[in-house]
């Protein structure tokens, strides 16, 4: 016992991250299995019963199941909980925990909540935490009370309007995907009052903890001299600025196609909701199906890119693209540097910012061709689509999830999985112990392009 405890102590902080995740998705597993938790009759295989704890923990939403018709009440209840555990993230609810007995966040568990949370440094990250969870519950809540009391009218009984009201607020909140209408959110589809509150939701999800704690301090005033971070300002504009394009985009590829006879505000919602959702919700307000290939590709590129960091999103985040962007821009101006909001960019940040890109590039590539050969019977847009899903932890599918072999769905399920922990988490843990460099050899130049 003492051994396997000095092995835990042993690993690299991101190691011991990824493990608490393997740990969370056990203990997922062992919820889902619980007596009550099926509805009778109903007979779940234990890959499908990991597949959704992967998806309920990385807060993806793909599904091999249909959730109202799988799981009771209390095997919903079940899957809310799981949905808080990866929404908040494992540090933060074991940190919560620590807080609410007492104990003492020793230097080895604030390491830990830096590299949960992409944080550069150790000072604050316990009040972070409590900032997170404060932030985050209230956001739920306020959700909850508003679409529950707005559901009594959809819904015959106060109970089942609660329900369903407290498991759209935490599945948007945390970009979970998960729906229990049977349709995602299909049914509210000409209810732009339903479907701004879960885009608000999700935005809030997926916007990043540090800027709803900035915005809160800003908000409350208390310092006169407060400027928002470099951080705030570009994951805001960023994400501003592609759910933009993807709206507008959305609405230029599916206006004579799937949108063609609509409204003109039918069209303006359904091409919003999807550009928001795309960047890790995962709800839709239509069988996006009938969407053309340009369209599924289209969103795949917003998938792959996803929320922001510090968020309950995945992707290759916000902030790398823009550094990416940027980098490109001002290289094609002959620039050596970035520089944007007067500040200027650490060359390190865009050294990791490439290898997240690459990598994920890489991975996408990699898994793409693999079901394309092990899924002969969908199309390899379907399957693009499907893999930028999972790893942006969207939870958006053209419906081959279901149908996905054991192999289909493992990979699937290693693509969600590194979705949530992070790239650069995931790369570390491979990587192991950091190694600094302790000696420098002649520098040379080499051609490039």
């Amino acid at each position: 016992m003492n051994q396997s405890f000095q092995k835990i102590r042993n690993l690299t902080p991101a190691q011991a991250i990824v493990s608490y995740y393997f740990v969370a998705i056990a203990i997922s597993f062992l919820l889902l299995r619980l007596p009550k938790v099926h509805q009778t009759g109903v007979e779940l295989s234990y890959i499908d019963t990991l597949f959704t704890a992967i998806s309920a923990v990385s807060v993806t939403g793909l599904t091999v199941i249909n959730v109202s018709e799988t799981y009771t009440v209390f095997g919903i209840v079940m899957l809310m909980v799981i949905l808080q555990l990866g929404g908040i993230g494992i540090m933060s609810i074991g940190t919560f925990f620590w807080l609410l007995v007492g104990k003492r966040i020793g230097l080895r568990e604030r390491q830990l909540i830096m590299v949960d949370h992409n944080q550069f440094n150790m000072s604050g990250v316990v009040k972070l935490i409590r900032d997170i969870i404060k932030i985050l519950l209230l956001i739920e809540l306020v959700g909850a009370i508003i679409l529950t009391v707005y559901f009594t009218q959809y819904y015959d009984t106060f109970s089942e309007a609660l329900l369903h009201g407290v498991f759209a607020s935490i599945s948007a909140t945390t970009n979970g995907g998960f729906d229990i209408t049977g349709n995602s959110l299909a049914p509210y589809f000409n209810d732009y009052f339903v479907q701004i509150i879960n885009m608000i939701l999700i935005i809030l999800g997926a916007i990043g903890f540090p800027v709803l704690i900035e915005l809160k301090e800003f908000l409350s005033n208390k310092n006169k001299n407060f400027r928002f971070s470099l951080f705030t300002k570009i994951t805001t504009s960023t994400f501003g600025i592609l759910l933009l394009i993807g709206t507008i985009g959305n609405l230029a590829l599916e206006s004579t196609n799937s949108l063609k006879g609509m409204s003109w505000h039918e069209k303006f919602f359904a091409s919003l909701f999807h550009s928001v959702s795309s960047r890790s919700g995962g709800l839709t307000t239509m069988d996006i199906t009938a969407f053309s290939e340009a369209t599924e590709v289209f969103l795949s590129a917003l998938m792959f890119i996803g929320a922001s960091p510090s968020s309950v999103g995945g992707g290759i985040r916000t902030t790398t693209f823009a550094i990416a962007v940027l980098f490109l821009i001002n290289f094609a101006r002959g620039k050596n540097s970035i520089q944007i909001f007067s500040r200027e960019i650490e060359l390190i940040d865009v050294f990791r910012a490439f290898a997240v890109i690459i990598l994920a590039g890489f991975m996408v590539l990699a898994a793409t061709m693999a079901l394309i050969i092990s899924e002969p019977h969908a199309s390899a847009v379907a399957i693009l689509f499907e893999i930028t899903s999972a790893f942006g932890t969207c939870g958006m599918s053209l419906g081959i999830t279901d149908d996905l072999s054991s192999f289909g769905k493992v990979v699937i399920m290693v693509l969600m999985f590194i979705g949530r922990v992070g790239l650069i988490s995931f790369l570390f843990t491979i990587g192991g112990k950091t190694d600094p460099t302790k000696f420098h050899y002649p520098k040379e130049r080499v051609i490039i392009g």
